[in-house]
């Protein structure tokens, strides 16, 4: 039975739910037997992108990857603002104000760090046991809470990438348009930005592109929106549906399966002994551990037993691993 992570490249329109339903049915045909499945950090069905699927006792380290940072691309389209702050929605405001181009990288220092935020109304957050999109398109006034969160970095997006996705008015020079950094040039004006965040948990792409806007003088939303990285888990790991598709086909999953330690990344290793190895599987303390406080990864040869708590040289099991030792 496989244990670790599949990185799906999910397309826009297939949400994260179905997007495990994809990989049960796929593994199912490929025959392979049934096993526990999980995904790493919802994506809603309009981005796309980076999206790690656990498989097996993997699933044990979902919750961990809930809580890992993520990095996000998106465009910002200036002029219109939507209930939902996407393309989904409706109009609710509008402007015809254009920032100029060197105006936005003015203003994004002001939204890095911890910035206060409030989500969007058409977002999963609970209000009194319900969610808050539920609660939108019943009509109801929804209040939302405002909540801290961090934003690592945020920059712009200066060239247009291979697949096109970039800057309507590109940051970079060409023949025949003014320099935007040359001071006596004419101000240049953006009809929409591409920016790149790297963010905590808990913030919302939706809702950072609204409030730039707004802090440029007018209003936008997203029209844009892709994760290119998921804790330690980049793009250039990820899989398309067709790779996805080609193992329910008979495909060798091991091609494309990453480890289960693959989630733990920058968490050291520690070689148990085979009695050690045993104690822990029992759920049993080590002493005398030659770590400093923090997490471990506890190892018998190459099979993972548990992720450890170290506090003062006592190790204590987080979470075990009932993956069995092939050399036993």
């Amino acid at each position: 039975m496989p244990h670790g992570w599949l990185i799906l490249d999910k397309p826009r329109g297939l949400g994260s739910t179905r997007a495990v339903g994809a990989v049960k049915r796929n593994l199912r045909e490929g025959g392979y037997p049934k096993m526990k499945v999980g995904h790493g950090g919802t994506l809603d069905p309009l981005a796309e992108g980076v999206l790690p699927i656990a498989l097996g006792e993997a699933t044990k380290l979902a919750g961990r990857m809930l809580d890992a940072s993520k990095v996000y691309e998106f465009t910002v389209q200036f002029g219109e603002e939507t209930d939902t702050l996407d393309t989904e929605g409706e109009v609710v405001a509008r402007s015809d104000h254009r920032p100029p181009i060197a105006a936005i990288e003015a203003v994004l220092e002001h939204f890095t760090g911890e910035i206060e935020q409030v989500p969007p109304v058409y977002s999963a957050v609970k209000i009194d046991g319900r969610r808050a999109y539920d609660r939108a398109r019943a009509g109801e006034d929804v209040a939302m809470t405002t909540r801290r969160v961090t934003v690592h970095d945020l920059h712009a997006l200066r060239e247009r990438d291979g697949n096109g996705a970039g800057l309507e008015s590109s940051f970079a020079t060409s023949d025949g348009r003014p320099d935007p950094f040359d001071p006596t040039a004419p101000l240049e004006l953006a009809d929409s930005v591409t920016l790149v965040a790297h963010v905590s948990k808990g913030t919302y792409i939706r809702s950072l592109a609204r409030d730039v806007a707004r802090a440029l003088g007018t209003v936008g939303h997203v029209t844009y929106l892709r994760r290119i990285k998921a804790g330690p888990f980049g793009q250039d790991r990820a899989i398309s549906l067709d790779k996805l598709n080609e193992i329910g086909k008979g495909a060798r999953l091991e091609d494309h399966l990453l480890p289960l330690e693959a989630g733990l990344d920058g968490i050291p290793a520690h070689q148990l002994d085979p009695e050690s190895a045993q104690a822990v599987r029992q759920g049993r303390v080590l002493s005398g551990m030659p770590h400093p406080d923090g997490l471990l990864l506890a190892k018998a040869g190459s099979v993972p037993v548990a992720l450890m708590e170290v506090t003062a040289g006592t190790a204590k099991v987080v979470r075990g691993f009932n993956i069995p030792d092939t050399a036993e």
